[in-house]
């Protein structure tokens, strides 16, 4: 019964409001995915469908990949989810660590309006969570150690909503951590600033910025379905078209729209690219650098290349070292 419960459990995500995948965000994907085929590209019905459904992307050996690798991941979650950081953890001890200081009193602005304090709450949560989902993103393409992992989510050829879950267990401890501090950091900054009065405004359990970009398909980020924004909107929200750009195997698009739900950042950190229109996409990686469906590729190979840049930083340091070795053996005069 417990093997059937954590079974189970492994596909809990698709009946959880607070995942992306949940089946009702699946569906409004598809619906507005649909409307776009057939208003914006005015598709006729039957060819809507067949684009839509297209078996090339849900069944090639990269998408199928996809499928055993969120298992797997699902399965490595349930058995080191207890170990992980929380974010009640990071905002128990950091609100301790804010009584010690004497800058502001604990519980200062106490007396603001409840649904002010809940509005900030809940703008600051989705703000600092998006600033930190970028930054770390950013970093994870100019860091060796941090690419050899991330390269896993870009080794996917075709794009469905379950590649959002194709990365090294590795990096989903990364940015289970970022998480918590994130959040845990802003959690219990407003709780000593505003006391008790601090909670989200949210649906269905769901802080209702975060909703909101979920049922306006975020899904489709990971598609095959290239929906752009008018290029103003694309300054201050990532497309789907955006972030399918991000995955180009294309010279111009490299390290470009890191953002998650906002551009902004990509905005003011230069790394903003516009969506184009008809432009096809090629996604991947170079051969050399990983399969997209071999799985003892894609879970051995970020370990190898770790270990090959520990090596070359090795061979680096002993050649600097080198030249002073000799000079300090040489016989004084």
């Amino acid at each position: 019964m417990e093997a059937l419960d954590q079974l189970i459990s492994l596909f809990s995500d698709f009946a959880n409001p607070k995942k992306r995948i949940f089946v009702g965000y699946l569906g409004l994907s598809l619906l507005i995915a649909f409307g776009w085929l057939l208003v914006i590209k005015r598709q006729n019905l039957r060819d809507a469908l067949r684009h839509l459904f297209d078996k090339r992307v849900f069944f090639s050996k990269s998408s199928i990949a996809d499928y055993k690798i969120f298992v797997i991941n699902g399965l490595i979650s349930v058995l080191i989810a207890p170990y992980l950081l929380t974010q009640i953890a990071v905002a128990t001890a950091l609100f301790f660590a804010l009584h010690k200081q004497s800058l502001f009193a604990a519980g200062v602005w106490d007396d603001t309006s409840k649904p002010i304090v809940i509005a900030l709450f809940s703008l600051c949560m989705f703000v600092v969570d998006d600033l930190t989902k970028y930054l770390l993103h950013r970093w994870m393409h100019r860091w060796p150690l941090l690419w050899a992992i991330h390269k896993v989510h870009h080794s996917a050829e075709t794009l469905t909503p379950i590649t959002v879950y194709r990365v090294h267990p590795l990096e989903g401890l990364v940015y289970g951590l970022r998480g918590a501090l994130a959040q845990g950091v802003v959690m219990s900054t407003f709780i000593f600033l505003f006391g008790d009065t601090v909670d989200l405004y949210t649906i269905v359990g769901v802080n209702v910025l975060v909703f909101l970009f979920h049922v306006t398909g975020s899904n489709l980020r990971h598609s095959h379905i290239s929906i752009q924004y008018w290029p103003w909107l694309e300054h201050i929200f990532i497309s789907p078209a955006q972030h399918q750009l991000h995955h180009s195997i294309a010279e111009e698009h490299f390290d470009k729209n890191f953002g998650a739900a906002l551009a902004v950042w990509d905005w003011l950190f230069g790394s903003l690219h516009i969506s184009e229109d008809n432009r096809k996409l090629t996604f991947g990686l170079g051969p050399k650098e990983m399969s997209s469906f071999k799985l003892a590729d894609i879970y051995w190979r970020p370990f190898s290349d770790m270990g090959k840049y520990f090596k070359r930083r090795a061979k680096r340091i002993k050649a600097r070292l080198a030249p002073s070795a000799a000079k300090s053996s040489q016989p004084r005069p």
